[in-house]
């Protein structure tokens, strides 16, 4: 780990860890989450770390609610019992608390709110349990919006959707435009009256695929001073090319280029160990969405290869002011507002 990467304040906008957690027995979360996440988190440098709730097929509809709660609780488990290492930050102040201190400051993230449909009131009470961002669905449709796998549907926001883009703002949770549509996104950046953050997309303008963002849409999250995180799964990367860290640094640097070098973070949306322990042998290879999901930058199959990234700005000649932007000082920023 260089020198520029050890000092600098590095934030993840996405890290589907907490799945692996919960899929634990309650007595194994802090054991596991102790033994197997924090010498990769620490290895990799990184003083913030997303955890997203995602909630698998499996658990729609009936049990999305329930398995949402069973992840917001392990969350606060392997906080309170590794307390010497991590803290979850459910107040936008606690952030600068847990960095200062030296721990590794933990953030509940809602993506797709599977688990809310139409019943707005329980944004709230995600709120109180401590989410601090939320995404309105995942690729396919939900009861606030369609996601970028309907695009062809060209929809904007439901009802619902547009009263929960007021709701989450008068909470304070930050609303995550990735994986909502094309026109969704719009339609969030046209009601949006407080700073909208992407925590793992990349950039249309150099792959074309439905899950990156349109110049357009770059510049709408940065007028709302929000952050773009980009992610780091290799298809939306490139396209028939192998992909390399050379790719993952063209898509910060057209980040930095399209909407400003106060806009743009880290969403490393890693799945490598997510595939490898919940996809059985007999489903590999794993497709998403027309795309080898198993291809990864190599050296970034995980949070510890994160100092490659600084690696990789650096030989660009960035200055070292944009390099602590974008490794995490953006999007800690707009998750301390």
């Amino acid at each position: 780990m260089n020198d520029l990467h050890r000092e600098a304040l590095v934030a993840d906008a996405h890290n589907d860890l907490l799945m692996l957690v919960a899929r634990r027995p309650r007595e194994r979360w802090s054991e596991y989450f102790r033994e197997r996440w924090i010498p990769q988190l620490r290895e990799g440098g990184i003083d913030v770390q997303v955890l997203p709730v995602f909630i698998d097929d499996e658990f729609r509809p009936e049990g999305a609610l329930r398995e949402t709660l069973r992840m917001i609780e392990a969350a606060h488990r392997i906080a309170e019992t590794n307390s010497d290492e991590v803290a979850l930050c459910t107040a936008p102040g606690d952030l600068a608390a847990a960095t200062a201190g030296g721990k590794i400051a933990l953030v509940l993230a809602l993506e797709g709110c599977p688990q809310i449909d139409n019943d707005l009131e329980l944004l709230q009470t995600m709120q109180r349990l401590g989410v601090r961002m939320a995404s309105f669905t995942h690729f396919g449709r939900s009861a606030l919006g369609d996601g970028s796998g309907e695009d062809a549907a060209g929809s904007r926001l439901t009802h619902a959707g547009v009263e929960a883009v007021g709701l989450l703002e008068e909470l304070g949770v930050l609303i995550d435009v990735s994986h909502v549509g094309r026109g969704g996104v719009d339609h969030i950046l046209e009601l949006a009256t407080k700073p909208v953050v992407a925590s793992h997309s990349s950039a249309f303008g150099l792959r074309e695929h439905h899950r990156n963002l349109t110049d357009s849409q770059l510049r709408g999250i940065a007028a709302t001073g929000g952050v773009i995180c980009v992610n780091f799964f290799a298809g939306f990367l490139t396209g028939e090319e192998k992909p390399t860290i050379e790719h993952l640094a063209d898509h910060l640097e057209y980040v930095v280029d399209v909407a400003g070098e106060d806009h743009v973070g880290l969403g490393s949306d890693f799945v490598a160990e997510v595939f490898g322990e919940k996809i059985p042998a007999c489903d590999r290879p794993v497709v998403i969405q027309g795309l080898a999901a198993e291809v990864y930058v190599p050296g970034l199959e995980g949070p510890a290869g994160m100092p490659l990234v600084t690696d990789a700005l650096q030989r660009r000649g960035l200055p070292e002011a944009i390099i602590r932007k974008i490794l995490g000082e953006n999007l800690v920023h707009a998750l301390s507002s």
